[in-house]
Parts: structure tokens; C-alpha cells; sequence
């Protein structure tokens, strides 16, 4: 099949329609209906099944659809691209992606002292999660991440900034006092306790499951969530004792709730990533530096 014929399938198999297609896609119903009967006539078989000017896909159609759509996102990843590429970019424009947990208090006191020494810069930011973030750099729609973990991919560079301790996000009153004191809390220490626990797909969280199993502590995973600050908000509600990265552990209230170190330590990188294929701009390195300062100081 050519792109064409991939562009006419997608828009009629959403739409249901030739007329509603070729509204989708700007081009004439007999050009979608000619579109439709090559392709088949190349395919040998029929993708669509005519009746009462509805299609309805046919057996084939159906198994050809999710590589279609596949295919369909990847050409739609080559448009971003290549729109980014025509229109060029400001020089006093920085483009930033970062994970949420560097999203609430790092990253803003970075960019506060950012702001000072480039006043006329405009920042742009997202906060995405990690695969977001590598997607973004390579489609370059960002012009530096950051993430807390390690990322293998081969286009993109990695710096480390930092590494932040595990801190562990105790309600008021769910452990008692004696446990507290030694001023750590470990895995034994928590036995029966209910968890906030990180999804098992993120790193330290699958860390975190592994090293529960292997204390043997029988621990009690009330709730799983996908962020860090997700897990601090159940636990400022009380729901249970949440294992969350140091720079997210900045954003609890300590009224609410008692901050520990989790024992043994447990550490994560900080880590900026930006494309290998981009020149290392003055601002991407000013923005770093700052990132490292705030680390530094609050941790």
C-alpha cells in the first residue's frame, strides 16, 4: 500500500463514509472512492463491504488496522518534525520537558534564578512523563528533559545532576513514635502498614516491590499509582505511608505528615537529556546549572 492509500483507509475507517472522509482529508469523494479501489485492487481483497453509502470494514480491514494506525502515528511523528524544522526556532526561546516531579519545586526555583540572569527569554514547559520527554527531544519539540532515571537511547545525550534519596511520607499518627525516632525508616519498619506503592512499570518502583519481597516484611500494598506526587497526595490524605523521590518529598507538609529516609539508602538520578543531532546551546547549559544549584542546596 502507498501513503496515499494508508492516508484514505485511516480517514474512512473513522469516519464510515466517503463523503465524511474526503471532508476529513480535503480531497473529493471520487478521489477517496478511486483511492479505496486501487488500494484493494493491490491488496487483492476487499477492505470494505458497501451498503446503503456506509462501509463497513471488512474481516481483513479490521486485522490490518492497528498496524495501520501504528504506521499512521509514526507519519504523523515525520509531519511535527518536519513543521518544526521549517519554522525554525527563536534564539531567545527555551523549550524545557520535564517529569512532574521536578515540575513543583526544582524546577521553579531554577527557573527563578534563570529568570534573573535572562530576562528576555521565554520558557516553555511541559511536564510529561519520561517516554514523553524522550519523544519530544527527538521530534525536536524540546530542547532539553529532565527525568529522574536513566535513559538508553542512543540518539539522545544524558547528564547526571544529581542523585536524591528515597524518602518515605508518614501520615501523622500511622506509626508510633518509637519507630520514628531513629530518624530512618526500613522495609521491616513498615510490616502491615498499608503502601502507596509506584506502578511496578517505573523503575524504582519495581526496585522498591523487589526489595519489599526480599525483607520478607509482608508488606501491605494499599493503593498502586504512576507518580511521585500522586503517592504524596495519598498520603497527605492518610491512606498510607508513600516512597517518593527527595525533590518530590520538598512539596509535603509537614503538618500533614513525617518525612524519613528510607534505610537502607536508596538513590535516583537526575538526569538532563537533550539531542546528540542539536548544538549544546548557552541556555540549555544555563538551565542545567541552575537545575544543579537547587539540587545541591535543597538536598
Amino acid at each position: 500500500m502507498r501513503l496515499r492509500h494508508i492516508e484514505v483507509f485511516n480517514a474512512v475507517m473513522h469516519t464510515g463514509s466517503v463523503s465524511a472522509a474526503a471532508r476529513l482529508i480535503n480531497i473529493s469523494q471520487p478521489a477517496v472512492s478511486r483511492t479505496l479501489q486501487h488500494a484493494e485492487l493491490q491488496l487483492g481483497f476487499a477492505l470494505f463491504q458497501r451498503s446503503k453509502g456506509r462501509l463497513a470494514p471488512t474481516s481483513e480491514a479490521l486485522a490490518l488496522l492497528p498496524h495501520m494506525e501504528k504506521l499512521f502515528a509514526q507519519l504523523e511523528d515525520v509531519q511535527r518534525l518536519a513543521d518544526s524544522l521549517r519554522k525554525g526556532r527563536a534564539t531567545d526561546e527555551l523549550r524545557i520537558a520535564s517529569v512532574l516531579a521536578l515540575s513543583h519545586e526544582v524546577l521553579p526555583r531554577a527557573l527563578a534564578q534563570f529568570k534573573q540572569k535572562h530576562p528576555n527569554v521565554t520558557v516553555t514547559l511541559q511536564s510529561l512523563h519520561s517516554p514523553q520527554i524522550v519523544s519530544a527531544l527527538m521530534m525536536q519539540e524540546a530542547d532539553v528533559g529532565f527525568v529522574l532515571s536513566n535513559v538508553q537511547q542512543p540518539t539522545l545525550l544524558q547528564e547526571n545532576l544529581a542523585r536524591v534519596p528515597m524518602m518515605c511520607i508518614v501520615p501523622k499518627g500511622m506509626l508510633p513514635p518509637f519507630k520514628l525516632r531513629a530518624g530512618t525508616l526500613s522495609q521491616e519498619d513498615l510490616a502491615g502498614v498499608p503502601l502507596i506503592s509506584l506502578d511496578a512499570q517505573d523503575p524504582v518502583g519495581m526496585l522498591l516491590n523487589q526489595l519489599g519481597r526480599e525483607s520478607g516484611a509482608g508488606q501491605n500494598h494499599f493503593v498502586t499509582v504512576q507518580t511521585y506526587h500522586t503517592a504524596l497526595a495519598m498520603a497527605h490524605h492518610g491512606l498510607g505511608v508513600a516512597m517518593v523521590d527527595g525533590c518530590t518529598a520538598l512539596s509535603a507538609d509537614r503538618s500533614k505528615v513525617e518525612v524519613l529516609p528510607l534505610a537502607p539508602e536508596l538513590q535516583v538520578p537526575v538526569n538532563a537529556i537533550r539531542a546528540a543531532a542539536q548544538p549544546h546551546s548557552l541556555l540549555v547549559k544555563a538551565i542545567m546549572r541552575e537545575m544543579q544549584k537547587v539540587l545541591a542546596a535543597q538536598l
